[in-house]
């Protein structure tokens, strides 16, 4: 995919910063980047298996790293193959995850939590969640979702999880979290750029953002756990 698609869209970086303004796909055909991925079943199949290539390592250390033992359901919003369903799944067998996302990603996470033999304890559902309030569950989970959105989009997304959760439920994202000071995790940084020239005005952020976010619609505690490379959960509890 960076092949593909990105590696000319950073070409008009400069443009970007100057305007503002996505450099991907709408910009040449008028369509937004999703509406242009999922119209075509190669092009969507291509970036979901790159989200899973980038993501995987992450959340089989989410897997390892979080405290599954009080929790029971588990709701990925936006799970594409159900990479991080089925890596919890796999650690946990208290947990039982359903895999949410547009109707066109299902034959491919179906595909692939029956690989892994776990279609009797990972479920796929659709969720529009523009439109659709998430279903309920202990725990709801975002890979590499929240940078997608300008900051009311993301205050949407939190106020629609925290809604979904009960009293000590937890809210979990996983991105590439710029450290607070705004130095040190490059790669964090250069994934917000990547957001700049994918939709424009959405963005990467810090820990701290999260908190701040988060304590807004109602969380009262919020955690950071490392990850693989420059990636990091981080957790909101309610």
């Amino acid at each position: 995919m960076a092949n593909d698609r990105l590696y000319r869209f950073w070409a008009d970086l400069d443009e970007a910063l100057i305007t503002g303004k996505p450099q991907n796909e709408i910009k040449h055909s008028g369509k937004p980047i999703f509406e242009e991925l999922y119209a075509d079943p190669n092009k969507l199949k291509q970036f979901i298996n790159a989200m899973s290539g980038i993501s995987t390592g992450n959340f089989i250390a989410l897997a390892q790293k979080f405290d599954f033992s009080r929790y029971k359901t588990l709701c990925d919003i936006g799970g594409a193959a159900g990479v991080l369903s089925v890596q919890v799944a796999r650690h946990h067998e208290n947990i039982k995850c359903t895999s949410l996302d547009l109707p066109p990603v299902a034959p491919v996470a179906n595909e692939y939590i029956a690989k892994h033999g776990l279609s009797n304890r990972v479920k796929t559902g659709n969720v529009d969640f523009f439109k659709d309030e998430f279903p309920k569950a202990d725990v709801i989970t975002m890979g590499m979702i929240l940078h997608d959105w300008d900051l009311p989009n993301k205050m949407m997304l939190i106020q629609k999880a925290y809604n979904a959760l009960p009293e000590g439920g937890a809210f979990i994202v996983i991105e590439s979290l710029i450290d607070d000071d705004r130095r040190k995790n490059a790669f964090g940084l250069m994934m917000s750029l990547n957001m700049l020239i994918e939709f424009g005005v959405a963005f990467d952020y810090t820990g701290a953002d999260f908190a701040k976010w988060t304590k807004e619609v109602g969380f009262s505690r919020v955690e950071v756990i490392a990850l693989a490379g420059a990636s990091s959960a981080a957790v909101a509890y309610k």
